[in-house]
């Protein structure tokens, strides 16, 4: 989603700044994982993501997907400014329903610090939140709650199989050389239960959910200008996470990789020659940014003897901003057909494409402070009046929540 290449688009301007100063520790091959304390926080690390994405029913066979992520990104670890006020992380976060029979897209998105309980991740209370959005973890059960003026839902989540643990020897290498990397696990079969509000319509619903978790502390290459990554559950009780990173020059880079999960939960990490994603020809084009973005791909795993199609629920699920600064992506379910061998397979997921309407630059290594937040507030805040500020408001919420028709 948006939120998240945000975050990339961040730490790279971090990057610059706090390369000679900064406390943070990259991602390195050996790290040893312990469960459930790494569901949390690691202000060790510089940027560090949670990420909710499902595909729901309602009792009428309504279909909605639905997002919650809450992001962390370090701006100062300077003992001598960590007062209640101070800026030390900022903490986003991103709320989406897909309206897929209603053909309807609402999201909304919101940054605050910590201050006085606003925001955080707290591992004893077991509990992630960014003002009344929130998740809370007990055990393999977990509750997701986000409430805006035109959609809310409430989830119940239980996961039916073990924490993935994606890449090799602990770490997700993202571009060639050390700490270009994260340390990258994911549930990817949550059952889910909860209700579901559109409108003025409440649903009982039922369906899937997939659990992203990353935290790392590094850029990518600058001629890596978008991805395009899938979440695949498949009604075989086996899962599918890929993605290719496209280089400048049209390219799939070599650090493009995945993940296929077994029906008992066993991990098997795929190499960028091990499965391929290819467009298949059926596009859309946004009215607002005018990019225009693959809505149908061809995907194949001939190790595993899978061959998929994959096509968007509701075609208008792009996330566009209002800032020059931040790039436009696109970010939403899809449906899945396709064969095992000989079997017939369908399954449900998600898709995020970025990059389309221009690359994302995340190499400039610029400056990128304490009093940088502040001013980038101040300027979004004069190109946007409806927009709050940290400085003043103790946060920035920008509810853009759109009704996006096909």
């Amino acid at each position: 989603m948006r939120s998240r290449a945000i975050l990339w688009v961040l730490s790279a301007a971090l990057a610059g700044s706090l390369a000679a100063q900064t406390p943070y520790q990259e991602a390195l091959p050996g790290y040893r994982y312990v469960f459930p304390r790494d569901y949390f926080n690691h202000p060790e690390y510089q940027t560090e993501w949670w990420y909710y994405t499902g595909n729901l029913s309602a009792s009428d066979g309504h279909r909605f997907g639905f997002e919650l992520t809450f992001f962390r990104e370090g701006v100062s670890r300077n003992p001598q400014r960590a007062g209640t006020w101070d800026v030390q992380d900022l903490y986003l976060a991103h709320l989406a329903v897909s309206d897929l029979d209603g053909k309807a897209f609402y999201h909304a998105e919101r940054t605050n610090r910590a201050g006085p309980g606003i925001a955080g991740i707290d591992e004893e209370q077991g509990r992630i939140w960014n003002g009344n959005w929130s998740v809370a973890l007990h055990g393999d059960q977990q509750t997701l709650e986000g409430v805006e003026e035109r959609f809310a839902f409430t989830l119940k989540l239980e996961a039916e199989k073990p924490p993935v643990i994606h890449g090799e020897n602990s770490v997700s290498q993202k571009a060639e050389g050390r700490g270009r990397a994260s340390h990258y696990i994911s549930l990817t079969r949550l059952r889910v239960g909860g209700q579901m509000q559109v409108g003025q319509k409440s649903y009982v619903v039922i369906g899937l959910a997939w659990m992203d978790h990353e935290f790392f502390t590094h850029q990518l290459e600058k001629d890596q200008v978008g991805w395009d990554w899938f979440s695949v559950q498949l009604g075989d009780n086996t899962e599918l996470m890929l993605y290719r990173i496209r280089r400048t020059d049209g390219s799939v880079d070599p650090f493009s990789a995945g993940t296929y999960v077994d029906a008992n939960g066993h991990p098997v990490h795929l190499r960028r020659e091990d499965f391929s994603l290819t467009p298949a020809g059926e596009s859309w084009k946004s009215p607002t940014t005018g990019a225009t973005y693959p809505v149908r791909w061809e995907i194949s795993v001939p190790k595993m003897g899978i061959a998929l199609e994959a096509t968007a629920a509701l075609e208008a699920q792009e996330l566009a901003g209002h800032s020059e600064a931040i790039p436009n992506y696109w970010e939403g379910a899809i449906a899945l057909q396709g064969r095992r061998g000989r079997v017939d397979v369908s399954g449900v997921g998600y898709l995020e494409m970025t990059g389309y309407d221009k690359a994302v630059e995340l190499g400039s290594g610029g400056t990128f402070s304490e009093d940088r937040v502040s001013q980038e507030r101040s300027e979004t805040h004069a190109q946007n009046p409806s927009l709050g500020q940290i400085g003043e408001a103790d946060r920035l919420s920008r509810r853009s929540v759109e009704e996006k028709k096909r």
